[in-house]
């Protein structure tokens, strides 16, 4: 083999490397959201509380964080750098995962859980960008990344159920911390100077029309919003919702984290499918199709039990996480990679931000009017959804 030739595929293997990091961090950004949502009923026990409800308030701040805290990441992506983000996406959050850990009570868990959504923030507006620039298939390269996200949504059921039964609560945030600050080691090793930051490199045109954009972020903005409620509703609420509706079958919390996990890795693979669709159709077509299916599910589910429930999760958390890679694609195909960073994380601000109060008011609105009422408020908020995808511009580009 020639030296170009071995040089060559040096380059391949790691950027083949440090794509999958990429992957495996969001994989981790999500695990790590959902541990306090998944252990909180033992969190609760340990700090005296008599219901689990009570305590979800105390979380509010890490999705604040996590939705707020995208505009600087974004921005600081795109002046700075996305490859010294990503280094401090890892540090940092494997570091406020330790001091969770370490909390005794729950202003203490508050803040530190604040600290890990500040920067768990990180991820989406920078490590997708990183992701998708040069992406040959950027559809497919969206769902296999949203597949990884999922994944984490699954650990976060799994592993949390496990270790929380075996050696408690506080490990399972040890756990993935030390996950963390390995990958942090490895991204340092295999990704490479990223030389000059995006701000700096040569625009690409677009000729939308000006008209056409603003049209664009609009709808961007409110299926962000709307999307993201539905995420943080169902990945926040699921945990209680399955014991809930299959408390004959639930009693044990890891055997709950294998039918939750079970529930994920099966709607995950809607994202896949989802991403290599977009390749091929047009995003506003298929977009429709997917929210159209979230209002039946919804109002299904809010009156189902038992095993028939279980069926009916496994559906409508394939068409919610189905849904999930439309956002990244348009902003793909409309927005140039210099500011793309600002953008994404600009539209996650928002987003995030006003979904954190589902985890607010996860807690008092099922103590108040039970799963079936959420279910039922769900199905409006995908109705909106679908009235904000009609808008979407159907051009050749769409």
């Amino acid at each position: 083999m020639s030296s170009v030739s071995a040089a060559s595929a040096e380059v391949h293997e790691r950027r083949a490397a440090w794509e999958l990091l990429l992957n495996v961090a969001h994989a981790i950004d999500h695990w790590v959201l959902l541990i306090f949502a998944t252990a909180v009923s033992s969190i609760a026990v340990d700090f005296g509380f008599s219901r689990w409800e009570d305590l979800m308030p105390y979380a509010t701040g890490a999705f604040f964080a996590f939705g707020f805290g995208s505009l600087p990441a974004g921005r600081l992506g795109d002046t700075w750098g996305r490859r010294p983000m990503m280094l401090t996406f890892f540090f940092g959050l494997g570091a406020s995962l330790l001091l969770v850990a370490m909390a005794n009570g729950p202003w203490q868990i508050a803040v530190a859980l604040t600290t890990m959504g500040v920067f768990s923030s990180i991820y989406h507006p920078v490590g997708i960008p990183m992701l998708l620039r040069d992406a040959r298939r950027p559809g497919r390269t969206i769902g296999i990344n949203g597949l990884a996200g999922n994944l984490g949504i699954a650990l976060a059921a799994l592993v949390t159920g496990v270790l929380v039964k075996y050696f408690g609560w506080r490990t399972a945030f040890v756990v993935p911390a030390l996950v963390s600050i390995g990958c942090g080691f490895l991204f340092m090793r295999f990704s490479p100077p990223e030389g000059e930051p995006p701000t700096r490199r040569k625009a690409a045109t677009t000729a939308l029309p000006a008209a056409v954009l603003v049209r664009v972020v609009a709808v961007i903005t409110v299926i962000a919003t709307t999307s993201a409620l539905l995420f943080n509703f169902t990945t926040n609420g699921n945990t209680e919702l399955l014991r809930e509706r299959m408390a004959a079958v639930v009693a044990d919390p890891a055997l709950l984290g294998v039918l939750l996990a079970l529930v994920y890795a099966i709607a995950s693979l809607a994202q896949v499918l989802v991403g290599n669709l977009i390749d091929r159709f047009p995003i506003r077509r298929l977009l429709l199709a997917i929210v159209a299916l979230q209002v039946p599910l919804l109002l299904l589910a809010a009156q189902a039990q038992g095993w028939a429930f279980f069926v009916l999760i496994v559906l409508f958390m394939g068409v919610v996480f189905g849904a999930i890679p439309f956002v990244d694609a348009i902003i793909l195909r409309f927005v140039d990679d210099r500011i793309r960073s600002r953008v994404a994380g600009a539209r996650l601000a928002l987003s995030f931000s006003i979904s954190s109060l589902a985890v607010y008011l996860l807690g008092p609105l099922v103590k108040s009017s039970g799963f079936g009422f959420l279910l039922t408020m769900m199905a409006g908020i995908a109705v909106v959804t679908l009235a904000a995808a009609v808008w979407l511009p159907d051009t050749a580009r769409t």
